[in-house]
């Protein structure tokens, strides 16, 4: 009886052993995000000299940049655009720190590689968010159905062009296999235009400024669309697929798209006017320390906020700068507001540059893996899917449009598809595998960017001249005085349309009363202007103009000792 009992007991234990293993197994929590390793001791000061070493061989590359952009501006090379003569250099220090590491002189090969993670979390977000501060907004909401067909629809026409190009180009042994989630990942990151060159002759030839904000318009947003399609084609790699359909992975792949499409821009633009209502309702116009300090923590505040929550930061950042530059910026003092547009120039210009060399750099800092059949083919398909976007949807948008695109308006838009440093950066952050196939897209990518920059960017003022399409004044110049230096102009100027400060009389009668506004342009000069803008009174103009004179002449007094201003000015601004 007692053997039974301990048999008994025995079976009851296992069995409730096994049972509570089963239930622990079936509800066992979600293990907690692993804690990132501290670095102490030795392993820490390692890590520091080698990021000292890097922020000291970035800035270095940096302050040659610069003073090459001067020397550009000293001796009037304007013929020449910043971007090209910046990876120029870049390639020739490339070849020199090549030339110093052979003879075992220095090892500064981790120095000069370029990390992704650098480039997304510091250098796009400044050149995004002033690209869209920055933008020109009346030409832009004018446009913003044609600009936005090109960027979306327009993008992802090529990225389909040549990403299944590339795919089946490789099925049919032509060119290096990709499989079909690498190949559209390629064909979206290499999508992305960045026509600096292009803008910067635009401007010097004058041409028409529908040309140019459609151009200009269609980089901006063009940059994000292609971000969020090639992080959507890496989801998809990442993820198991093979027991699902195509059409499932294409509904799946939209879903994702207009996700975070939408979303970010939702979240940027959100942001921007909750930035605008603070600044408001929160008078900092007396310490504009504050007042900058409070916009640029809503400068980069989307970013962060949309990559926390799995949106594009990117996507976020740039309708965040539209808006607030459309609201936020006419809440501003006018001493912030000349301090906030000259220091995004300033950022922006520093991060373009580091780009650049670092993509002349990238030459001889990466193990390449180069095949003149898939450059060629690459080549060809990124022209052809460039054809399909602009030709078709500009013939659709004339059926629609006051302003028609002319055909020859549509070849240079065709012909200013320059790549630039966003295709680059974003083939560096693909996690491919095997490595030869990273390798491979990488150095493709390098020298579709050289290719577009180098001879497209360069050609593009012939060609404007050849087709005559530039403005009739412009023709009757000598090419001498034709100025490409993007940092010179920005330098030398400041913008009015950022700088008007108008009371109630004054809005009404310039905007609200006008007959010719229509749809958006309407609804925002009668109800989202007031709402979100501040309207001045006499006492405020007045306190700002005695800011600014108290400002500029404490600084004759203190720089140039000179007279300082009168006390009963700045009596009167205490």
């Amino acid at each position: 009886m007692a053997e039974f009992a301990n048999a008994s007991h025995e079976v009851i234990n296992v069995t409730l052993g096994t049972t509570l293993a089963a239930t622990t197994k079936l509800v066992m929590p979600t293990p907690a995000k692993p804690i990132l390793p501290v670095q102490t001791g030795v392993q820490a000061q390692q890590e520091e000299q080698s990021s000292g070493m890097t922020i000291f061989f970035s800035l270095l590359v940096l302050a040659i940049c610069i003073i090459l952009v001067h020397l550009l501006i000293k001796y009037r090379l304007h013929f020449l655009p910043e971007s090209v003569a910046v990876v120029s250099l870049g390639i020739i220090m490339g070849a020199f720190i090549k030339i110093i590491e052979a003879q075992k002189l220095a090892n500064w090969k981790e120095e000069e590689m370029f990390r992704p993670n650098m480039f997304f979390l510091l250098l796009l977000p400044p050149i995004i968010f002033e690209s869209g501060y920055s933008l020109h907004k009346g030409n832009f909401f004018q446009n913003i159905g044609s600009i936005t067909l090109f960027s979306v629809f327009g993008t992802a026409i090529s990225a389909f062009i040549v990403g299944g190009g590339i795919y089946f180009l490789g099925q049919a042994d032509v060119i290096y296999k990709l499989n079909m989630t690498d190949s559209f990942a390629f064909g979206s990151l290499i999508s992305a235009v960045d026509p600096v060159a292009t803008i910067a002759i635009f401007n010097a030839l004058n041409v028409d400024p529908v040309l140019n904000m459609l151009v200009f318009g269609e980089s901006i947003l063009n940059d994000a669309v292609s971000i969020v399609l090639t992080n959507t084609a890496e989801g998809l790699t990442r993820e198991n697929m093979s027991d699902v359909s195509g059409w499932q992975t294409f509904l799946q792949a939209l879903g994702y798209f207009l996700k975070m499409f939408f979303g970010s821009a939702a979240l940027g633009t959100l942001t921007g006017l909750i930035s605008a209502l603070v600044l408001k309702h929160i008078d900092l116009r007396k310490t504009p320390s504050l007042e900058f300090g409070m916009m640029i923590i809503f400068a980069y505040l989307p970013y962060g906020l949309a990559e926390g929550i799995s949106l594009s930061g990117i996507m976020a950042i740039l309708f965040s700068g539209i808006v607030m530059s459309h609201y936020t910026h006419h809440n501003l003092s006018p001493v912030t507001q000349i301090l906030m547009q000259q220091t995004l120039r300033t950022v922006a210009f520093m991060c373009e540059t580091c780009v650049f060399a670092f993509l002349g750099l990238s030459i001889f800092s990466f193990p390449h893996k180069f095949e003149m059949s898939f450059v060629i083919w690459c080549i060809v398909l990124v022209l052809f899917g460039r054809a399909v976007n602009i030709f078709p949807l500009s013939y659709l948008l004339n059926f629609f449009r006051d302003h028609k695109i002319t055909p020859k308006m549509m070849f240079i838009m065709w012909f200013s598809g320059l790549r630039g440093a966003i295709p680059y950066a974003l083939s560096l952050h693909l996690g491919l595998e095997p490595i030869e196939k990273r390798q491979l897209i990488g150095t493709t990518t390098i020298i579709i960017v050289l290719f577009t920059v180098l001879l497209l960017g360069g050609g593009t003022m012939p060609l404007i001249r050849l087709i005559g399409i530039e403005d009739s004044k412009a023709r009757k110049r000598n090419k001498k005085d034709v100025n490409l230096s993007k940092t010179e102009k920005m330098g030398n100027t400041i913008e009015s349309e950022h700088l008007s400060e108008l009371t109630e009389g004054e809005y009404e009668a310039q905007y609200i009363k006008r007959q010719d506004l229509k749809g958006f342009m309407w609804l925002d000069a009668k109800y989202l202007n007031p709402f979100f803008t501040r309207r001045l009174t006499q006492e405020d103009l007045h306190h700002g103009r005695i800011q600014m004179k108290t400002l500029t002449n404490k600084w004759y007094e203190e720089v140039r000792q000179g007279p300082s201003g009168s006390e009963d000015d700045e009596q009167e601004l205490l």
